[in-house]
């Protein structure tokens, strides 16, 4: 199916509402029923017949629809955050007992459902180096039913190999899942490469506006129905109507402006990769990133965001670099129209997030749509404000 097609046309049965191009907010918490023998047949499918908007919305069926085509699945769920949809995907795959691999230093809320939450009812996780098919071997037990990962992760972007996990979990009986945020379905499928699942913040590039939260799994029927009548509609977030028609807009120019963010970001590396004050660069598609082959052998392309170690003495160098920045906000998130920056060092003294084992240098960035020639103007009035 064509990705245009997908995000223009699938779905969308204008007869149904006055032929209107844009597809209606059908903003009702309920529906009616012409009669008792009606009603009785739709509770057979709660999933996908309106009843109540917790568990099915017409506006949200269809962002539904082509949110499953783009990434190759037969189904998804939209909810009301991607902690939500990592949290839902995950506990329906897991009981009393079981044991989770995950790759090393996870979605910070990732690790706290693996390692607070499910932790407290007897779920135990094994973190691991990913980037080594053997370490997935070593930490498998015979309770291991599920194995999460993050590929690349959003800060230093480590990959792992899909294919040889994939082959790995089934000859194990082994269930994945996999958080494809960074990279979007635009830019890598895990489903084709044989994951079970992929979860997606799609707060980011799916929604792509910074006007709304959301999250997204993706999967074959019979996962996502598991999911459905277990902790989706039990733990209840979804997402609201309108939210769902952003999204519907936002996915008509999702492949548009992945390419034109990749565009982007490319010519912003290639500037800070010789740049003197950068001591280190992030980037799955740098030709010096060890991983190199293997992310262009799984990923079309590498979106907007990258990280830098800044060549700095002092946490004080590095406040003075990310507070000369003019045209890069200062924020948490990525994957909108903006430019953003987040340097580690924010969370030195943060009691919710860990900062102790991450460089104080570390600076994360995510490209938006600003032309890059003035990105890099930017980047380079803020490198002039420290010292070589």
């Amino acid at each position: 199916m064509e990705q245009s097609y997908i995000t223009n046309h699938l779905g969308e049965d204008r007869q149904q509402y006055f032929d209107a191009i844009a597809p209606p907010i059908i903003q009702s918490s309920n529906f009616a029923f012409h009669s008792v023998a009606h009603m009785r047949d739709k509770l057979k499918d709660e999933m996908n017949y309106p009843l109540y908007t917790r568990g099915c919305n017409p506006t949200v069926a269809i962002l539904r629809k082509k949110i499953a085509a783009l990434a190759s699945g037969e189904d998804a769920l939209v909810l009301s955050s991607g902690s939500a949809a990592v949290s839902a995907a995950v506990t329906a795959q897991v009981k009393q007992g079981d044991h989770v691999i995950c790759v090393a230093r996870p979605y910070s809320w990732t690790n706290k459902l693996l390692d607070k939450t499910l932790h407290r009812f007897g779920v135990n996780t094994t973190y691991i180096d990913g980037t080594d098919i053997a370490h997935f071997q070593q930490a498998i037990l015979p309770n291991t039913t599920l194995i999460f990962l993050e590929s690349p992760n959003s800060l230093t972007f480590e990959l792992q190999d899909i294919e040889a996990v994939v082959q790995l979990a089934k000859a194990n009986n082994i269930t994945t899942i996999m958080d494809n945020s960074y990279a979007s379905p635009i830019f890598q499928k895990p489903l084709e490469m044989g994951i079970d699942m992929t979860v997606h913040s799609a707060t980011k590039y799916f929604a792509g506006h910074s006007d709304l939260v959301a999250g997204v799994i993706i999967g074959s029927h019979t996962h996502i129905r598991k999911i459905f009548e277990g902790a989706y509609m039990t733990f209840g977030a979804t997402i609201s109507p309108h939210d769902a028609w952003l999204m519907l807009r936002s996915l008509r120019t999702l492949p548009i402006r992945m390419q034109h963010i990749a565009d982007n970001t490319e010519k912003i590396v290639r500037h800070l990769k010789q740049h003197p004050k950068v001591e280190h660069l992030y980037y799955p598609f740098d030709k010096d990133n060890p991983q190199y082959a293997l992310a262009k052998k799984q990923m079309k392309r590498a979106p907007g965001l990258f990280s830098i170690l800044l060549k700095a003495n002092e946490i004080t160098e590095v406040e003075r670099f990310v507070d000369a920045l003019q045209l890069f906000h200062l924020a948490v998130s990525w994957g909108g129209y903006e430019s953003l920056v987040f340097p580690l060092c924010v969370l030195q003294t943060s009691e919710n997030y860990s900062f102790t084992d991450r460089p104080f240098n570390l600076i994360r960035f995510s490209v938006g749509l600003d032309t890059p020639e003035e990105l890099i103007k930017d980047l380079d009035r803020a490198f002039a404000q420290i010292a070589v």
